[in-house]
């Protein structure tokens, strides 16, 4: 079957920002947010981004709709490089993506009427109808009951505003949704009825999603591929299942180990990852992890990994990756 071709991808995406004292109107240094973050997303596909807060997952989405501008690197819309990252260049984006924001109800305008703000981008791109019927049949695909459309934002529980946000990203049936902790604050009954809601539209629409997230239960439950990020870095990539059965890099694997056990009797020997994460004004040298892992060795703290493709889409940057590091020690003890 002929591989499609990704709605959006990111080649060696950099977003930096100005830093340290300015003199004569420059700044004295920048800070690197992401380096080279290579992601892409095809139609019916659904890629999660996860990380601990801070890793650069919410800055990641936020660049590919040019909220925050690139300084590095490629975005491809179907293929095609855009030409800039200046304004015009991310109409071209915008016009094929939605957003929806971690706090659905802090991007709603409170002084109007949740009918009105889904019917919105009807009104600005000029496409599909406006009438209060179809807002409400809109409504209805998104889960969300007619009689709630004319009420104020604050009137809404949190998850009638996810579903209220949702049914505003699908008035104009985007090709790519980008979702920024789409569960986060809302019980698990509502979680998985979001969930279920995003699998619909995939499956209806063809609809690509990238998925923010730090729930690794959520990404289990709805991805295809993972990409695992570390202080604005690919550490890992690979489809879902592999990710989960056979964790290359030690940071995913901490992740994953992270997740609660519901067994009250179970008890880890040793928290699965040490210390705090570096500030992104002192990168450490080398491997960016090797602070924090248990399996450094003397290479990780002078050389920085190159990322290395393990085949089937798994890729992992690590001098030592986990399989590797464990058939080397058998062999030490055998």
């Amino acid at each position: 079957m002929t591989p499609k071709t990704p709605v959006i991808e990111a080649a060696n995406l950099t977003v930096s920002i100005p830093e340290g004292p300015h003199y004569f109107f420059q700044p004295t240094y920048k800070l690197d947010i992401l380096i080279d973050v290579s992601i892409a997303v095809s139609p019916g596909e659904i890629v999660c981004v996860v990380g601990e807060s801070g890793s650069g997952k919410t800055t990641f989405g936020r660049a590919l709709l040019g909220l925050m501008r690139p300084s590095g690197g490629k975005i491809r819309l179907d293929g095609t490089a855009l030409a800039d990252f200046s304004r015009k260049s991310f109409r071209k984006v915008r016009q094929q993506a939605a957003l929806l924001f971690q706090d659905p109800a802090s991007s709603f305008n409170p002084r109007q009427r949740i009918g009105t703000m889904i019917a919105e981008p009807r009104h600005i791109a000029g496409a599909g109808s406006t009438r209060q019927a179809d807002i409400a049949a809109l409504a209805l695909q998104a889960g969300l009951q007619p009689d709630l459309l004319t009420r104020f934002p604050h009137a809404l529980s949190g998850g009638q505003a996810r579903r209220a946000a949702v049914a505003r990203a699908l008035s104009v049936i985007p090709r790519l949704i980008i979702a920024d902790e789409p569960t986060a604050g809302l019980d698990v009954s509502v979680q998985g009825g979001v969930l279920n809601l995003f699998l619909d539209i995939r499956d209806r629409h063809d609809t690509a999603f990238l998925l923010i997230t730090h729930n690794l239960a959520v990404a289990r439950h709805v991805s295809d591929r993972i990409v695992i990020m570390y202080l604005g870095r690919v550490v890992e990539s690979g489809p879902t299942a592999e990710i989960f059965r056979a964790p290359r890099h030690p940071y995913t694997k901490a992740l994953l180990d992270s997740e609660p056990v519901p067994d009250p009797k179970h008890r880890r020997a040793e928290p699965p990852v040490i210390g705090e994460v570096p500030s992104l004004m002192a990168r450490p040298a080398g491997c960016e992890f090797h602070q924090r892992c248990r399996h450094v060795l003397e290479r990780c703290r002078t050389e920085a990994p190159e990322d290395t493709q393990l085949g089937d889409g798994h890729s992992v940057r690590c001098h030592f990756p986990l399989q590797e590091t464990k058939a080397v020690a058998a062999m030490a003890a055998g």
